[in-house]
């Protein structure tokens, strides 16, 4: 008789769990055979009110006691790297650990932007120990999964992974290309006083900027000490002009 290795009853108890927890909940899960299988195992497509939402991600899902370490888990990336990162639809990796017999999620597709926005090469998907998925996490996790398909839509979520930072639902985000393909992002927060710049140049790394400090010459236009073009501070100048409402003080 054939033997059936014990890795495979590890990743089908894995994919189980997950999919059992997901429908419990009443969400839509639709499972890759194994020969479609190229590293998603899983599509969700997420449920509220009784209602399919327009939100689907894609989950890859590891089982056991292998892919744990001293502050939680990893799941190798392998050859999925740019598919993972480019995918039109987000991609996450959930790891089931027997012992005890919990489930833990990640963003796949966010770590990986952000690795390339650092310039580094990631070779696994990380797992905290506080990402526990089980039935008192699970709307936090289709909140936050939903918001994440939201911003892709919108265009903002590769920006907002690149910069390792989140958008709030009530935030006012602009992106701008300048003519060298290079891409930049405006950030204000409701009743903040200064917004945020996010720049291709400046490795993500976001800089508190405010209309004051926005100079137009006498050799090169500038913004908190970060160097523009002409294009660009324009640009700026306009997105402060159109957000100056947001940052007056919340009233109370």
């Amino acid at each position: 008789m054939a033997k059936v290795p014990e890795s495979r009853r590890v990743g089908r108890v894995a994919v189980n769990k997950l999919r059992s927890l997901l429908e419990h909940h009443g969400h839509i899960v639709q499972e890759i055979d194994g020969v479609n299988d190229h590293g998603e195992d899983l599509y969700v497509t997420f449920v509220h009110a009784g209602r399919r939402t327009d939100a689907s991600v894609a989950v890859q899902v590891k089982g056991g006691t292998s892919h744990r370490t001293r502050r939680g888990y990893r799941v190798p990336v392998g050859q999925h790297a740019e598919n993972w990162r480019n995918s039109n639809v987000p991609v996450l990796c959930a790891v089931h650990d027997p012992q005890p017999d919990t489930l833990f999620w990640a963003n796949a597709t966010r770590q990986l932007r952000r690795a390339q926005a650092q310039r580094k090469t990631l070779k696994s998907i990380v797992l905290g120990r506080e990402s526990a998925l089980d039935d008192d996490t699970v709307d936090d996790f289709v909140r936050r999964a939903r918001r994440y398909v939201d911003l892709e839509r919108e265009g903002l979520g590769r920006w907002a992974d690149m910069a390792g930072v989140e958008f709030g639902e009530t935030d006012i985000v602009k992106p701008f290309e300048n003519e060298y393909g290079e891409p930049m992002v405006f950030w204000q927060r409701k009743g903040v006083p200064l917004a945020t710049l996010l720049h291709h140049d400046l490795d993500w790394e976001p800089v508190p900027i405010s209309e004051d400090t926005l100079r137009f010459g006498p050799l090169f236009p500038s913004v908190g000490g970060v160097i523009l073009n002409d294009a660009e501070a324009h640009w700026l100048a306009a997105c402060f002009k159109a957000s100056a409402w947001w940052r007056r003080p919340e009233s109370g």
